[in-house]
């Protein structure tokens, strides 16, 4: 029988590339979007509505025995905007699996920022929406949790465009220069979330997930780029009021053009932290998982 998967935030980035990989495993999707988007047809099926809409996810849900929450809220200008997506639209997407008749499996993606929830509002939301999942799954419900670091690949537009400066010979160091920074593949993700759905494991433990190197410091990307360009890289601080006034300028712009900042001072202290290193370990055991795309390697092959 062939196996169907609710999944919010299919029309973003990362979930469009879990989407297509599940599909590509035989699964069926269920989709959840805002707009209305002609019928695909074949094992793909699209459901109208969104995480304010309780309806929309008991029909997002119907039928479905795995859910896989994708959908977040990046962009905010205060923590409000966060909580009310990642927090609350978390919560009436649980109260819908646990309604339904035939889920058994809910994996959330959060982010390894919720490692440090202090730092920012988006950090603080992805960790209280783990807390809140984990608290009300019940028992004949499998939750799994998994933190990705920084995610790229095609489609993706924050990281490209670094990668595309660090191969022109130029890479903005955001912090200090003993930080600590980790990548994943896009691919290498939704592998590992097809991975989850077959295996047995029910650990709502949160998994950390990267490319498989532990840590890249700054001066390890400057080297890499340098390798990979055959020439200079030219390894740039960029200090920490400049990067205010940046945000000064980003939440004004924002504000005019009715749409939310990804660039504000909570975000800042994210960006510039000095750890996010990460590790496979708990992950690779429980679910004979392991990322198959370094990051050099995709700085060779422009795999983004």
């Amino acid at each position: 029988m062939t196996r169907t998967v609710a999944v919010t935030g299919v029309t973003g980035f990362i979930g469009k590339h879990i989407a297509d990989n599940l599909l590509a495993c035989g699964f069926k999707v269920r989709g959840l979007t805002r707009k209305q988007r002609p019928a695909p047809g074949g094992n793909f099926t699209w459901v109208q509505g969104s995480l304010e809409d309780s309806d929309s996810l008991a029909e997002l849900v119907r039928g479905a025995d795995s859910v896989v929450h994708c959908a977040g809220q990046v962009r905010g200008h205060n923590e409000d905007v966060f909580t009310q997506c990642n927090v609350n639209g978390s919560l009436r997407l649980m109260q819908a699996a646990k309604k339904s008749a035939s889920c058994i499996r809910f994996l959330y993606i959060s982010s390894l920022a919720a490692r440090s929830p202090e730092l920012s509002w988006y950090a603080k939301s992805k960790y209280d929406s783990e807390q809140l999942l984990t608290a009300l799954t019940p028992r004949n419900l499998s939750l799994g949790i998994f933190r990705p670091t920084a995610v790229y690949g095609p489609g993706d537009k924050e990281l490209k465009a670094v990668f595309d400066w660090l191969l022109r010979g130029l890479l903005p160091r955001l912090g200090p220069e003993h930080a600590q920074l980790s990548f994943l593949y896009v691919s290498d993700l939704a592998e590992a979330v097809c991975q989850w759905l077959i295996s047995e494991v029910h650990n709502p433990v949160p998994y950390e997930l990267c490319d498989g190197i532990p840590g890249y410091s700054w001066k390890q990307l400057q080297e890499m780029g340098s390798q990979v360009r055959n020439g200079r890289v030219q390894l740039i601080g960029i200090p920490l009021p400049l990067l205010k006034r940046i945000a000064d300028i980003s939440v004004f712009a924002s504000r005019l053009a009715g749409k939310e900042p990804m660039l504000t001072y909570s975000k800042i202290r994210e960006l510039t932290h000095d750890d996010w290193s990460a590790s496979n370990k708990s992950v690779s055991e429980d679910i004979n998982w392991l990322p198959k795309v370094s990051l050099e390697r995709a700085l060779r092959e422009g795999l983004f």
